[in-house]
């Protein structure tokens, strides 16, 4: 990170030096601790800018010219959703900063790093990853800004982008690029986006008409490559952002994605396939690399909250198949599980109990995006790689999904014998619709890895949003609660379900928040934290939101299936209201609502009414507080805690 560091390795130059919006933390939660220690195992040396201040170049000359390339990411998170909630208010923190501190990374960081390291040295090529550039990789809508914007690739004047878990593509790139190869020979890399023309000899498809496309496509021979409406139509006609949207999301599967090619003014941007995933022993290399598994020296006694929550935890496995359209985890890590071996996940836990400062001898977390998909996967290796379906468990769990909980059972036995771990929390979302065809993983769970609270996201109980969402309806939740109660009372226990929902969803109308208000009442469920829908880039409920149309089928000129989208700031307040229908700075907004849309029947003090007609002196304006749901009647309260990877 510093001159001085390189002289005491006797370096006079860095192969590749990375530029990042996160503080260092050199633990593999941290994508570019493993990008780096990565590459240093490829023999490359490597250097690391962390949050340079990005108003002159000179913070990125600060350990020379690369002799390679410059890798430049946002961070763990998109800077946007980093830097701002989802009502556009500025945050005054970052957990991924030391002393927790906000401003230190610019809106649209990777942009405006990628701008700098050219004024820096303008021949070093400069190659784009992470989050914020996976998530942004094609013409996209942006919240913040309302519009549509071009790919990240082309506003950033980078050389190349690599999506997804990037560990194959960089370690190609790296090793070619030090043969003398340019960018624009690394063409065949899969995970990859540069610019170029599109090759004689490729057939391509439009995507005016996707299933007439893949009609087609199984009748041609040789290459094919899918044309995505431009950046210039996606940006003017939301029909045309829509089909682009599903198109992408079809062609994420790497056993049948083809490269997608999307015009923007003159030029064409390339996509290949995604990334091959990765093998349970490229799993554990990665992951035994010898990381310091600690902020970097120089940030002295500064407290990185993001290494606080996780520091204690364990990933045993990347991607998610569940396909719910507000998350962002399946466009970046894919849908296929990758999982890391029993041998490498213990000797990463005695790595926790010998190394890591303030051990306690409980594990915070075991688990990846969520808790229970470890070692999920197809039956059929054809099947799998023949699909196209965007989800495996939804409208119903596919009968080809070996929903088997057999060896995450086994491993979690194994990981409560290691010598010195008193225990071994779940704090990663559990995908209750795969719990329930295990009682033997529900009762595991509830006896051994859960400390009081279990948190669980049935996001909605109606059908319309939860359609929109790919979410299974609430009979599966009552299922698991029933489950979940039956084992914390055999095994003489007192824990609760802490319930997660949405308010504002794409689909949801004010009718379906005031039933979901009903049920929570009905329930005795307080909402104390309110997630209001924020559409992160390239998230199918984000085209939803964006084009009033239901991407998920068919999109076809005139004909698409609509969507009702909540986008004014009263409808958007007053989602968030029902679901703290308790909250009497609420209630006025509640009984105007209820009025209006003739249920002002709703209104009084009998426990089947939602708001009583009331109002408690000094009260009444819209309450802002974020905590989580828990029980009614029950005095104590929560702080959410969980592992910071990429989050809906």
């Amino acid at each position: 990170m510093s001159r001085a560091e390189m002289a005491a390795l006797g370096w006079d130059a860095c192969d590749v030096v990375l530029v990042t919006g996160d503080a260092y933390v050199d633990h593999p939660s941290f994508g570019m601790a493993i990008i780096g220690r990565l590459l240093e195992a490829q023999g490359f040396r490597v250097g690391i800018i962390s949050q340079p201040d990005w108003q002159s170049a000179e913070p990125f000359k600060a350990l020379g010219r690369p002799t390679l390339f410059f890798g430049v990411t946002g961070g763990n998170m998109d800077s946007m959703v980093n830097r701002y909630t989802s009502d556009h208010k500025l945050r005054h923190d970052d957990a991924y900063t030391a002393g927790g501190e906000g401003g230190r990374r610019p809106d649209r960081c990777t942009i405006v790093y990628a701008q700098r390291c050219r004024e820096a040295y303008k021949d070093v090529p400069i190659v784009l990853g992470g989050i914020e550039a996976s998530l942004r990789r094609i013409a996209h809508y942006d919240y913040w800004s309302d519009k549509v914007r071009r790919s990240i690739l082309a506003d950033a004047k980078a050389d190349l982008l690599i999506y997804g878990n990037a560990e194959r593509a960089v370690v190609e790139v790296a090793n070619r690029m030090a043969t003398g190869e340019t960018p624009r020979d690394l063409h065949s890399v899969r995970g990859l986006a540069l610019f170029r023309p599109v090759p004689e000899g490729y057939t391509e498809l439009h995507a005016d008409d996707l299933d007439s496309a893949d009609e087609g496509a199984s009748r041609r021979p040789g290459d094919v490559v899918i044309r995505l409406p431009s950046y210039e139509q996606a940006e003017t006609d939301r029909e045309a952002y829509a089909r682009a949207s599903r198109v992408l999301h079809r062609e994420a599967n790497p056993g049948n994605a083809r490269p997608l090619v999307q015009r923007h003014g003159d030029r064409d941007l390339w996509l290949n396939p995604p990334p091959i995933p990765l093998t349970s022993d490229e799993m554990d290399a990665v992951y035994d690399l010898p990381y310091a598994r600690a902020p970097h020296p120089s940030y002295g006694d500064a407290k990185i909250p993001a290494w606080d929550m996780i520091k204690f935890s364990v990933t045993i496995m990347r991607g998610c198949f569940g396909g719910c359209t507000f998350c962002s985890i399946t466009e970046h890590e894919g849908r296929i599980i990758q999982n890391r071996s029993e041998g490498s996940i213990l000797r990463e836990i005695e790595l926790i109990r010998d190394k890591t400062p303030g051990f306690t001898g409980v594990i915070s977390d075991i688990g990846g995006p969520t808790a229970n998909m470890y070692r999920i996967a197809c039956k059929d290796p054809k099947i799998e790689a023949a699909c196209r379906l965007p989800s495996c468990v939804y409208p119903d769990i596919c009968p080809n999904l070996n929903t088997s909980h057999d060896e995450l059972i086994r491993l979690y036995r194994k990981v409560r014998e290691v010598k010195g771990i008193k225990k071994v929390m779940v704090a990663s979302g559990v995908r209750y619709d795969l719990a329930v065809k295990s009682p033997e993983y529900v009762k595991e769970l509830v006896t051994h890895h859960v400390g009081g609270y279990l948190k669980i996201a049935p996001e909605h109980t109606e059908q319309g949003p939860l359609e929109k969402m790919m979410k299974p309806g609430i009979g599966a939740y009552d299922r698991f609660k029933e489950m979940f109660d039956a084992a914390a009372k055999e095994a003489g226990k007192k824990y609760y379900l802490i319930p997660y929902f949405i308010a504002a969803h794409p689909g949801t109308t004010d009718e379906d928040m005031m039933n979901l208000a009903l049920w929570l009442k009905k329930n005795r469920y307080r909402a104390d934290q309110v997630q209001t829908f924020l559409p992160s880039p390239m998230a199918t409920a984000t085209a939803m939101y964006h084009t009033g149309i239901n991407s998920l089928r068919s999109v076809r000129r005139g004909a698409s299936d609509k969507v009702e989208t909540v986008r004014g700031g009263r409808q958007r307040r007053l989602h968030k209201a029902f679901l703290r229908y308790h909250d009497p700075d609420n209630w006025p907004l509640l009984r105007e609502a209820l009025k209006e849309m003739g249920r002002a029947d709703l209104i009084g003090q009998r426990p089947d009414q939602l708001v009583p007609s009331y109002q408690p002196p000094g009260t009444g304006k819209a309450a802002t507080t974020k905590r989580p749901v828990r029980p009614a009647g029950k005095a104590r309260t929560f702080t959410t805690k969980g592992v910071p990877f990429p989050k809906r």
